[in-house]
């Protein structure tokens, strides 16, 4: 599909969601950063969990978004809860 799926935690659903919303390089989404691309692709897919964004933030991050640090997944989830 487009170099996006090859990110960890990117699979080919979440990379067409990327690129619907304008976001078609893993420059564009490291230059973005997790949230500012969360928030173009909750603009168009009202789905958008708060998993997506943890996915984006791992794929940033280049590890599992499981592995992200406490903090991480805090800042992410008040993040969140604040959209």
């Amino acid at each position: 599909m487009s170099e996006l799926d090859k990110l960890i935690n990117i699979g080919d659903v979440l990379a067409k969601k990327l690129l619907e919303a304008g976001i078609d390089s893993i420059d564009s989404l490291h230059a973005l950063g997790s949230k500012e691309a969360f928030l173009l692709i909750r603009s168009i897919y009202d789905g958008a969990c708060i998993n997506h964004l943890y996915a984006l933030e791992g794929a940033i991050q280049g590890i599992r978004w499981h592995n992200l640090s406490p903090e991480t997944k805090q800042d992410l989830k008040e993040f969140f809860q604040s959209i």
